[in-house]
């Protein structure tokens, strides 16, 4: 890459003229064929100080001891004349440097180098730049010292600029410290609650899974029971039949109580002396568990029949009417709907109650509705004809014989 030929001519060491005709030529100026004054801020400029001391180590076979100012001097001073060391730096520079020195190479005459170095220049990339301008065919003396007082000028802007910013990287280092300090015991402490959180979340992990166990173990118990309820259903036949004779029985239980207590009030009333009181009316009353009395007239009265049997709902209607009365029925809940037995009851001038054939709830409703109304009501166990005929017999003595022989027909 450098130029052995000793008889090119060297613009720094020829006369003016030889100079000229040596810038019109299309070679490039080599680094000793540059004056003097350009060797100092091209070394400084365009080369690393590590490099250059590497590159001076390994010229001389062994470790530099100098400083780095005597490094750059003797490095300044040998390039001054073609040697092993100029000729190192040269091919450097033209590596380093390749793509600057093709942009340059499209300048044909000086006012394009200057433009491009001027260019360099207010872009602030000026290394590669002034090896290329002072290598350039193009560039003269003039441009030469023009573009080292330019160069000059950048390093003591440089230099201030070095100073301001070593001023703003000493700041930056406290800042920096200082920051440091505060992140470290930031970490501190996010390493403390991470601890925290961590042995949190542990013992939230142990008691899931603790309950997790008990609702394991509460799941296995229900599944037991209800294992063993249905062996124990199996085990029993007609359970559910047996449930429901037992609400029946304490059910009748309490009916039983009930009646008792209502033969006790009966005899309690019997006990007590009677006054003579005067002939009864020709209408015969019944009492209703020795409370409230009213006459009883079927004729065009209305008889509300609640229970018996299905089958001899005809016959019962036959012998109402046969002395003359309305006949109503109701089934006592079996069939027909409960809630029309309140109205049925309000229509009715006498009611005809078979409690054995009619439910439970029916019954206390009838007679609690003919206890509190002081309606007149007949309680028939078996729900047969006869039964039904000696219950009017029982309340209608007083009528007329037709009646009388009517019902006994």
């Amino acid at each position: 890459m450098c130029d052995k030929d000793t008889a090119l001519p060297v613009i720094s060491n020829c006369s003016a003229a030889q100079a000229d005709a040596a810038a019109l030529t299309s070679r490039r100026r080599r680094l000793w064929e540059l004056s003097h004054t350009c060797h100092c801020p091209l070394v400084g400029v365009g080369l690393p100080l590590g490099y250059l001391r590497k590159l001076v180590g390994k010229m001389t076979g062994g470790r530099v001891l100098a400083d780095d100012y005597e490094v750059h001097v003797g490095a300044v001073t040998e390039c001054g004349a073609r040697n092993r060391l100029s000729e190192a730096l040269q091919k450097e520079l033209e590596r380093r440097y390749a793509p600057v020195i093709l942009r340059f190479r499209g300048a044909k005459t000086k006012e394009q180098v200057a433009q491009l170095w001027r260019t360099a220049v207010a872009n602030g990339d000026v290394s590669g730049a002034f090896w290329a301008g002072l290598t350039h065919p193009r560039c003269d003396a003039e441009l030469e010292e023009q573009m080292c007082r330019d160069l000059h000028m950048i390093q003591h802007q440089a230099g201030a600029c070095v100073r301001a910013d070593m001023g703003k990287f000493t700041a930056l280092q406290e800042e920096n410290a200082r920051l440091a300090q505060e992140l470290s015991r930031l970490q501190l402490r996010g390493q403390a609650m991470l601890q925290e959180k961590t042995g949190e979340l542990e013992r939230q992990e142990a008691l899931l899974l603790r309950t997790r166990a008990e609702s394991i173990g509460k799941d296995s118990v229900i599944d037991a029971l209800r294992a063993e309820l249905a062996q124990l259903q199996s085990a029993i036949p007609a359970l559910e039949s047996r449930t429901r004779l037992v609400e029946r029985l304490a059910q009748m239980d309490e009916r039983e109580k009930d009646l008792r207590q209502q033969i006790i009030e009966l005899k309690q009333v019997q006990v007590k002396p009677v006054s003579p009181v005067p002939a009864p009316a020709p209408r015969l009353e019944a009492p209703i568990g020795g409370k409230l009395k009213m006459p009883i007239r079927l004729v065009d009265q209305s008889v509300l029949c609640v229970g018996g049997r299905s089958g001899n709902v005809a016959t019962y209607r036959a012998l109402i009417e046969r002395v003359g009365a309305q006949f109503a029925h109701h089934d006592g809940g079996l069939e027909d709907n409960a809630n029309l037995l309140d109205s049925s009851l309000a229509a009715a001038d006498l009611v005809i109650c078979q409690t054995g054939c009619i439910s439970h709830s029916a019954y206390w409703r009838v007679k609690d509705y003919c206890k509190r109304t002081g309606k007149r009501c007949v309680f028939i166990d078996n729900p047969s004809i006869s039964s039904l005929a000696r219950g009017l017999q029982e309340v209608s003595g007083e009528l007329e014989p037709a009646a009388q022989h009517a019902i006994e027909d």
